[in-house]
């Protein structure tokens, strides 16, 4: 515990009324959560507006309320406190109440459309086999020291961050690695953090549900790097088109990886195949377990950051070597008597998508058929179905679109949204399957020895969400099924 007005060290107060001695149990977002003592901090959320929770919260039993603007009845033995921004107050709140524990650790932020998940984990995967304690947040899990904690966002709100950071600071983690997603930043939930470093892997099309123009996504994933402090370093992709404009208003020490010009982290893929990555990396020749150009680009990315954080060259690059993805990456099992592969990858959007699949198409040895399972989400960015749909069957010989987690949409509707832009040649290359069992089950049913079929856009998921419901579905476990069957 500690008193309100050491939480609020930093904050940006527009009054207050009451005592600022008195002790905190602990912080509140959610008023359901709140118990005697808590300090309830209203934020206005896209779903809902916290202030609208103020006297909820006080019933409760708040003895402090941190709010934007303060309601008309003002019950006695509560301290209010109106601050500018309450999303700002909670993070930097946060980091007081917790003893700023990202202080106490090197922590680097990983922010991109694509290949957050394998760069975090990949940092995570190094150092610890470099001999260190390290901690991780991620979509697929967050890691403290080697415990498994599940992971509900790809970014915990500004309270449950800390309290990880925490949690990471208290088993003696030096390190730390974070995805750090784009609602995260708008939303400012990584408020009141210190970072020793980000890292940029590439922009593309994509939450436009939440941003609703390119050019907003674009701005809020830059303000990640804009508030970088003087000590920390930024790297970017050279060879993504925004990669310079992420890191021109930046006050960290700009650094950038390349597999087509000149940067201080540099390589070249000299051979690609389904055993991994051969690549020359700042002169140094190195075979890597990892498969695909995009994996070139987030070993770079790894690299330049471990290099950024003082590791010597040969060391990083030998631990590299051998380290694997993140789970639901690129995953692939291949069938024993007639050799089909299947591959699971998290590709959910338009460019991670065709990334996947021109990687596929490198690695065929010769005619084998590509057969590509893809759904789109409900509820989410509607203007990229039809170009997921596009891309599957341009890049695949034989596409069939089913369901990925359609919410509370209908997922025939959302099969007729991938449909809709297709052009002649495509249509006759895709069926519509609305059962995603039954539709990996009819790919396997398609292909012959040697084809490739991938399952794309849920990745580590083990569930389908559908009208509200979570239920237990998992890409990994359909094709393991299907296989043994193929077995018999």
């Amino acid at each position: 515990m500690a008193s309100l007005q050491d939480i609020l060290y930093n904050v940006s107060i527009r009054a207050v009324n009451g005592n600022l001695q008195a002790e905190v149990k602990d912080l509140q977002i959610d008023s359901r959560k709140v118990q005697q003592h808590s300090c309830f901090i209203a934020i206005r959320g896209l779903q809902s507006d916290g202030h609208l929770f103020i006297e909820k919260a006080i019933q409760a039993g708040a003895s402090f309320i941190v709010a934007e603007e303060l309601p008309d009845n003002l019950p006695d033995g509560i301290t209010y406190v109106e601050v500018s921004d309450s999303s700002v107050a909670a993070g930097v709140m946060a980091a007081n109440f917790f003893g700023q524990p990202s202080r106490h650790m090197k922590l680097v932020g990983v922010t991109g459309t694509n290949g957050k998940t394998t760069v975090a984990t990949l940092l995570y995967k190094l150092f610890t086999a470099l001999g260190y304690d390290c901690g991780l947040i991620s979509t697929v899990k967050n890691l403290v020291a080697g415990e498994v904690l599940e992971a509900t966002h790809t970014t915990p709100d500004a309270i449950q961050l800390q309290a990880l950071l925490r949690r990471m600071a208290d088993k003696g983690c030096r390190y730390a690695f974070m995805e750090v997603s784009s609602h995260a930043i708008h939303q400012n939930r990584i408020a009141g953090i210190e970072f020793a470093g980000g890292i940029f892997t590439n922009i593309t099309h994509d939450h436009l549900d939440y941003h609703k123009t390119f050019d907003e996504y674009i701005r809020v994933k830059k303000k990640f790097f804009d508030e970088l402090p003087a000590a920390a370093f930024a790297i970017s992709n050279l060879d993504d088109k925004r990669g310079s404009v992420m890191l021109q208003n930046t006050a960290a020490k700009k650094m950038y990886y390349s597999l087509r010009s000149m940067a201080e982290f540099k390589g070249k893929i000299l051979e690609n195949g389904l055993t991994g990555l051969l690549m020359n990396i700042n002169e140094q020749e190195v075979h890597f377990r990892l498969i695909g150009e995009f994996n070139a680009y987030n070993l770079l990315a790894v690299y330049g950051a471990a290099l950024s954080l003082g590791e010597e060259k040969q060391e990083v690059l030998q631990a590299l070597s051998e380290q694997t993805g993140a789970e639901g990456r690129f995953d692939y099992q291949v069938s024993p008597v007639e050799k089909i592969i299947g591959i699971v990858d998290y590709a959910h959007t338009p460019d991670a998508l065709m990334n996947v699949l021109k990687t596929i198409r490198q690695l065929r040895q010769g005619g084998e058929q590509l057969i590509a399972v893809v759904g789109c989400g409900g509820d989410r960015d509607k203007t990229k179905r039809p170009v997921m749909g596009q891309v599957a069957c341009e890049l695949s010989d034989r596409a069939i679109f089913t369901s990925d987690n359609p919410r509370s949409e209908d997922p025939e509707a959302i099969l007729r949204d991938m449909e809709s832009e297709l052009n002649s040649a495509a249509k006759r290359k895709f069926l519509s399957i609305t059962d995603r069992r039954q539709a990996i089950k009819t790919a396997f049913s398609m292909a012959g020895p040697g084809d490739i079929i991938l399952v794309a856009g849920k990745g580590h998921e083990a569930y389908q969400e559908i009208k509200g419901v979570k239920h237990h579905f998992d890409d990994k476990e359909e094709i393991e099924q299907i296989i043994k069957e193929l077995g018999k």
